[in-house]
């Protein structure tokens, strides 16, 4: 399977997905002017990926804002990873927040909540 990857812009992520490195990393600020033609790339590789996962697959979220769109793919991204976890597959996300950024840490919370994967909020200093 091909890496996909996506440079950042001013208003959408960097996206690195590389099951060779093991590196599955969404970053920046995600708020695109048309979420599905951004986003659905992303969901196709990620289902194409779930087909044949690695032995073990750490999804890493860190964004610094995301728009209430972006929050919607980002929920359905991580169901489609929760529904391989709950298949046996060993699947764990970690999102990265800013101490100080509440919104962003809260979102992570209400996330995890919706998940039975490993969901780890990792708080990093500014």
């Amino acid at each position: 399977m091909e890496p996909l990857s996506i440079r950042s812009t001013e208003d959408t992520p960097k996206v690195v997905f590389d099951p060779f490195k093991e590196l599955f990393e969404i970053s920046g600020r995600s708020l695109p002017e048309d979420v599905n033609l951004f986003y659905n790339p992303i969901l196709d590789w990620i289902r194409d990926y779930l087909d044949n996962p690695n032995p073990k697959t750490i999804f890493i979220i860190n964004l610094q804002y995301f728009n209430t769109a972006s929050s919607k793919i980002l929920g359905e991204i991580f169901n489609l990873l929760d529904d391989k976890y709950e298949q046996g597959y060993d699947i764990e996300l970690k999102w990265y927040a800013v101490e100080e950024d509440e919104d962003i840490i809260d979102a992570g919370e209400e996330f995890a909540e919706n998940v039975n994967m490993p969901f780890e909020i990792m708080i990093v200093k500014e």
